[in-house]
């Protein structure tokens, strides 16, 4: 079964990108009538309240009439921020040599939480190579539950 932001992402990417933005990635959060959908998007300058308005409006037109997610959900639109998510490996090899923390689907080695400096991202396998407090560790994007950078000031 495809995941609800796989089908939502192929639904809405090219309006987006046509809209002149870019979908940077699709979190869902399923809470019964207190759900959120939320859509990161960015373009080449900044992102204005504006710009997140005029998305949501057409996002909203789009869904009343798919109806992608049953029952009830807010949809958020968002830029990514300073600290923005990572979402595939696109993001990560954009990334490089960058504070990251990971949050993982399930531990490892009794770690669900990582923090480290994105060494580097595999040409032909789907990881990358953390480097952090633990020395360097190679971890497998597709079991990142969530990543976002870290800046420090």
């Amino acid at each position: 079964m495809t995941r609800v932001t796989d089908k939502i992402t192929h639904l809405i990417e090219p309006v987006i990108e046509v809209m002149g933005y870019e979908l940077v990635g699709i979190e869902y959060v399923a809470s019964g009538k207190h759900s959120i959908l939320r859509i990161f998007i960015d373009t080449n300058k900044s992102i204005s309240v504006n710009d997140c308005e005029i998305v949501s409006r057409q996002l909203s037109s789009i869904f009343d009439i798919e109806e992608p997610i049953s029952g009830q959900y807010n949809l958020e639109v968002s830029s990514p921020g300073i600290e923005r998510p990572l979402f595939h490996k696109g993001h990560y090899q954009r990334f490089l040599g960058f504070n990251v923390k990971l949050h993982m689907f399930k531990p490892i080695s009794g770690q669900s939480n990582f923090f480290g400096v994105i060494g580097s991202v595999g040409e032909i396998n789907n990881t990358i190579e953390l480097i952090g407090e633990l020395g360097t560790i190679i971890l497998d994007i597709d079991l990142i539950k969530k990543a976002n950078l870290v800046v420090d000031f």
